[in-house]
């Protein structure tokens, strides 16, 4: 089973230089053969479409009119060639939901490049992993890696830091404990899940715990841009703007870790303790045009929750079900009658028919719940 595994690399002034070397020729690399891909399209568009095979023939001629591209492992040069074949074979067989590739830029806020372990070129010995041209490296992870190493990604953050994800094929890692348990979640705001047993997670709002500090880091970065500009300095060439810049993107870097961090130790919880997990299909981008509600929505990571909760029952042999949660907070759990719709405020409801006491959310999650036990017999039978 393939899955994926990030750790924090510590690295040398000698290794940063190469892995910026590294990362530039990559992004160069992908501009060449987009812009000549795009010329060929424009000259003739009846061409069949190149290949990643084709443009892995294109790279030693390549080599040879640029020399500073041999300076990068060869394989990193190989996967941008197969990134740019999968994105075009991507966007031709899905335009609606898959863009046309573009340009990379320098000036994004991560940049990465991707290795693959030829001949045990990527290998872990303690908390040492080596990698193609870099050689040993100190790697922190939170979790022991067993297993064949298929590839790293090393991956250069906004805030300063480097980041490697490796991807691990491990058949070890799949855990098949069963606890015969169901459940039901209910998202929300006030609540980042409802549970059908009557659990309720709260949220936590890193977003506002770590505010002074962003808005302070942001002050004297705008500030610091406009003296530039009025001194006639580029802002790459302003270093207290990048101090303040490279300060402010610590604090995004900071509360990102903090979600992450939660969010993989409630999703983990849920998968060992759970045998189904049902979950429902929030559209979030139409519930995103509330705009009282936008920020407190997108800070609740819901789509992360159920990607997370996906490859973890894959992991460990669980079954995840999404549902549509139409109505599953006003009919009533225990008799199934239609209250109609009730406003936001309203968080708890008496049932007219069977006279049940409900709170909103454990009754929805509850309904969440049946409806998936419903859909897996279907499936089932």
């Amino acid at each position: 089973m393939l899955h994926g595994i990030k750790g924090q690399l510590t690295l040398k002034p000698q290794q940063k230089q190469l892995v910026a070397q590294s990362i530039g020729n990559a992004r160069f690399v992908w501009n060449q053969f987009l812009a000549m891909w795009n010329a060929r399209y424009q000259n003739n568009a009846l061409l069949p479409t190149l290949t990643e095979y084709d443009l892995n023939n294109l790279l030693p001629t390549l080599k040879k009119e640029y020399a500073f591209l041999k300076e990068t492992d060869s394989t990193s040069l190989q996967q941008v060639s197969n990134e740019l074949a999968q994105s075009f074979k991507n966007f031709f067989q899905n335009r609606s939901h898959f863009k046309h590739p573009t340009f990379k830029s320098k000036q994004h806020a991560r940049q990465s490049y991707t290795s693959k372990n030829v001949n045990n070129s990527i290998r872990l010995d303690g908390n040492y992993l080596r990698l193609p041209k870099l050689g040993w490296v100190q790697f922190r992870s939170g979790q022991p890696i067993t297993g064949k190493i298929k590839r790293a990604t090393i991956t250069r953050t906004a805030a300063g830091t480097y980041e490697c994800s490796l991807l691990v094929d491990d058949e070890s890692q799949v855990v098949t404990h069963k606890t015969h348990q169901t459940v039901g979640i209910d998202m929300g705001v006030s609540d980042l899940m409802v549970l059908s047993t009557g659990d309720k997670i709260k949220t936590i709002r890193f977003h506002e715990q770590l505010a002074p500090k962003r808005l302070y880091w942001e002050q004297r970065a705008a500030r610091r841009a406009r003296k530039a500009k009025e001194n006639g300095v580029a802002l790459s060439a302003a270093k207290n703007y990048q101090r303040a810049k490279e300060q402010r993107a610590r604090i995004f870097q900071k509360e990102k870790n903090q979600r992450q961090d939660r969010l993989h130790k409630l999703t983990t919880r849920l998968v060992r303790e759970y045998d189904i997990i049902v979950l429902e299909d929030l559209q979030t981008a139409n519930l995103m045009k509330n705009h009282q509600l936008a920020r407190s929505i997108a800070a609740q990571s819901w789509r992360e929750i159920r990607r997370m909760l996906a490859y973890k029952c894959a992991k460990y042999g669980k079954e995840l079900i999404v549902v549509n949660p139409y109505k599953t907070s006003q009919i009533c759990s225990s008799c199934g009658f239609d209250d109609g719709k009730h406003a936001l405020d309203v968080r708890e409801w008496e049932c007219p028919s069977c006279h049940v006491h409900h709170d909103r959310d454990i009754n929805a999650a509850k309904n969440i719940l049946s409806i998936g036990l419903g859909q897996a017999l279907v499936k089932s039978a």
